[in-house]
């Protein structure tokens, strides 16, 4: 009871001294005779100069003051653009991340680390090659002030400044400076070698397919990109393609049909009279989470390509974006669980893929619905091309050519039938994702054959046998048991 009374009278006490300080806060305040004094006496003039005032930290140096004066509301809407962008790259970033999974999870343990390196190296080695070369290769310029068909390139501007950095760099067409502009394309170039990556793996050598990625990303994708994002040819024609469904993801594709016709098919993949050996994945829960990954940076990779941040097209692009992915994962099901007789979780995931590629090249310029259906028909076609991929005995361990060639393919023509704008048609588009099609095609079935004569680009038998992160590698990747300790 004693210590209630305390607690009691310990709270009245508090209480009753924040009352006096809240009367002595609220009362207005007496200046001191010595305040009043100083306010009606004339300060003497000073006999030394006043010490320098210092900018209060946060406040805009005088460079940028200018330009928001200057610039005023258009200032703001050019700042939240370029850090949207940005924030996107980040996103098309962690799609890396998201092949990495994928691509790992649905190929045999064994070749685990080798996978995994071709991802890292060709995250590494894409950047430095878009800025020493692709990036002015595949923007030299405004239309008409070169040939349309190829640019040469060179290194990207150590040093920017002036308009590069302002508004003045693309103004409302093209919200972010010249640094961010670089930094964004360059995430999408590395994902042309990373699509082959995934339908080669696992017979494949790692030293030619350095080679091959290289020459394939620093080289072949500026070409095909000038075409229409460099206002070549292509532009000219009105051909559209939003983000990528030919120039990323076809181009990737195609690219990969030509490799695994050179390269061939792993051993034991198929068998006497036509039969097909499933060489079964390592990890779906690996490439599950791979496939949420991809879903998850797409929405920067197509989201970013709306070049702002401009509320009723980004709001649009995304919702494109997620019905389509989600569509495609649908029609993939129901296919497969027709085709196959049982519910193929690899589909599925495929399935969600080909959608997004599918509604990649329009995203920004078709009805919720039409992405619905398009996304429906990538899924419903990625299951088709990979039953007929086995059957022409093509191995593409991770579905790669089906999912960005064919539906790249798909989601392009698709803007002609369903696009709210009736400039973009039918035969524009097949024109233009055959065009680049074609071109990788060709382009990397001369460089396949030129390094299968060279170097050879495909691992012994037994190489292949024990698997490539212990040959190529001398580690694998997991370790159970006493089976770490097998290589000491």
């Amino acid at each position: 009871m004693t210590t209630t009374i305390r607690s009691l009278f310990l709270i009245a006490s508090l209480a009753f001294a924040s009352v006096l300080g809240a009367q002595e806060e609220t009362a207005p305040a007496t200046p001191p005779p010595a305040v009043e004094e100083a306010a009606t006496t004339p300060a003497p003039a000073a006999e030394e100069p006043a010490a320098e005032v210092e900018t209060p930290p946060g406040t805009p140096d005088e460079g940028l003051a200018t330009l928001m004066a200057d610039q005023g509301p258009a200032f703001d809407f050019f700042t939240v653009s370029n850090l949207w962008i940005l924030i996107a790259t980040a996103l098309v970033f962690i799609m890396h991340l998201g092949f990495s999974c994928v691509e790992s999870g649905l190929c045999q343990s064994k070749n685990t680390n080798n996978i995994l390196f071709k991802n890292v190296f060709i995250v590494c080695m894409g950047v430095l090659a878009y800025g020493v070369w692709g990036y002015n290769a595949m923007y030299p310029g405004v239309a008409g002030t070169w040939n349309g068909y190829f640019a040469m390139g060179k290194p990207f501007n150590n040093v920017l400044s002036g308009a590069d950095l302002t508004y003045d760099y693309g103004k409302t067409a093209l919200c972010m400076t010249k640094y961010t502009d670089f930094l964004f394309q360059a995430m999408f170039a590395a994902t042309a070698a990373t699509i082959v990556s995934g339908a080669v793996a696992e017979r494949v050598k790692l030293g030619s397919f350095m080679v091959y990625a290289i020459i394939l990303v620093t080289f072949a994708y500026p070409i095909t990109g000038s075409w229409q994002w460099g206002q070549g040819w292509l532009f000219a024609r009105d051909f559209k393609d939003f983000a990528g469904s030919t120039l990323v993801h076809a181009f990737g594709g195609f690219a990969a049909l030509a490799a695994i016709i050179v390269l061939g098919a792993r051993k034991g993949k198929y068998l006497p009279g036509g039969k097909v050996r499933p060489i079964l994945p390592h990890s779906t829960p690996l490439a599950t989470i791979g496939v949420f990954l991809l879903f998850l940076g797409w929405f920067g990779f197509n989201g970013g390509s709306v070049l702002s941040a401009n509320p009723g097209a980004l709001s649009l692009v995304f919702v494109t974006t997620a019905l389509a992915g989600c569509a495609g994962g649908l029609g993939a099901m129901l296919t497969s669980w027709i085709a196959l007789k049982k519910p193929d979780l690899s589909m599925m995931l495929n399935g969600m893929l080909a959608g997004l590629v599918g509604i990649t090249a329009g995203a920004d310029v078709v009805a919720v619905w039409s992405a619905v259906l398009i996304g429906l028909i990538a899924g419903v076609l990625v299951v088709v091309s990979v039953l007929l991929l086995d059957k022409l005995k093509l191995d593409d361990p991770v579905g790669a050519v089906s999912v960005h060639g064919v539906c790249g393919i798909w989601g392009t023509v698709a803007v002609g039938f369903f696009s709210l704008d009736p400039k973009f048609t039918v035969m524009t588009q097949l024109i233009g994702t055959l065009s680049v099609a074609a071109f990788a095609f060709v382009f990397s079935l001369i460089l396949c054959l030129i390094l299968k004569m060279v170097v050879g680009i495909r691992v012994s038998e037994d190489e292949e046998r024990k698997g490539l992160d212990v040959e190529e590698h001398g580690t694998p990747a997991y370790h159970f048991g006493t089976d770490a300790n097998e290589l000491t």
